[in-house]
């Protein structure tokens, strides 16, 4: 009896992107195109690092784990939202809503720790080359990605044990097209005003702080180069390019939408939309397009199903 006065909204309704039926009637094919590209270009980079023995380092070894939490995080909320495109009634149900927040937060602050330990990997790459391989082991290389799962888990876990304990009794539009915790709590029967400061603050907390310490990671390593070598920040740039630019577009929505005082349907709407169905696109495109050794390692696979189609 007390679990149902507390809660008794069973499921939310999204407003989702827009509210012209022609507009969504025609974002339905580019919505899926992108999420087919997103599954289709992380899984081969994670399948071209597990299978090429050229591409097992440390640092192929981090961007397969980026590209698989990259499909998990457009997974959670890009099938639904194409789906609703072709609905009226877009709705999902208080568990999937709460499922949702969870693995939103999960995969989204396990990326954001991820990316830093990739900026340590290139820190010591090119910072401190010989003793790459003794600092950049494989059980150390385990341990960091398994430190970005837990911190990911913990950061999720907080976030849900706040909002379950929260009455949802009354309205269930959420503006938007997937359950975001600042947008669900304002439907909670109760002042959340403080509540929702304190949780925007602890995603907020964790983006900024990543993010500062990618900012002194590659600063520093550019620096540290220019000192060595004359053409050292052409060089520096050049091998961290791909994680800068990874860097900023993840980070950038994120701390926006966290941390920016004054909220605007429209353009949050556009950050979600960023961060969760753009960023895991570009990402593998991003690295692919910029590496070589992932191209070669692309040529001589489709290498080698040419000579097995010729000896079949």
């Amino acid at each position: 009896m007390e679990e149902a006065n507390r809660s008794v909204v069973s499921e939310f309704i999204f407003s989702g992107l827009c509210n012209s039926r022609e507009l969504q009637s025609f974002l339905l094919l580019p919505f899926s195109m992108l999420y087919l590209m997103t599954v289709v270009g992380n899984l081969l980079v994670v399948l071209l690092i597990i299978s090429d023995p050229h591409l097992h380092s440390p640092m192929y070894f981090l961007l397969a784990n980026l590209s698989f939490v990259d499909f998990c995080l457009s997974s959670v909320t890009t099938p639904k939202l194409t789906t609703d495109f072709l609905k009226d009634n877009k709705t999902i149900s208080f568990r999937g809503c709460m499922s949702q927040i969870l693995c939103v937060h999960f995969f989204g602050g396990g990326e954001m720790v991820l990316l830093v330990t990739m900026a340590y990997d290139r820190y010591v790459a090119i910072c401190k080359p010989l003793h790459y391989s003794s600092i950049m082991d494989r059980q150390k290389c385990l341990w960091l990605v398994l430190i970005s799962w837990i911190i990911g888990f913990v950061h999720a876990m907080s976030q849900m044990a706040t909002i379950l304990e929260l009455p949802f009794c009354g309205p269930r539009v959420v503006d938007s097209f997937f359950c975001d915790i600042p947008l669900v709590i304002k439907l909670a029967c109760m002042d959340t005003h403080t509540l929702g400061t304190l949780i925007n603050t602890d995603s907020g907390v964790l983006a900024t702080t990543c993010f500062i310490l990618l900012l002194i990671s590659y600063t520093y390593i550019l620096l540290t180069v220019r000192l060595r070598t004359k053409d050292g920040p052409s060089k520096a740039l050049s091998t961290c390019v791909s994680h800068i630019i990874v860097v900023v577009l993840f980070f950038g929505p994120c701390i926006f939408i966290y941390l920016w005082p004054l909220s605007t349907t429209w353009v949050d709407k556009f950050l979600a939309v960023f961060y969760t169905v753009i960023t895991p696109l570009l990402n593998p495109a991003i690295y692919t397009l910029r590496n070589k050794e992932i191209k070669n390692a692309v040529k001589r696979l489709i290498s080698h199903r040419m000579n097995s189609r010729d000896n079949f």
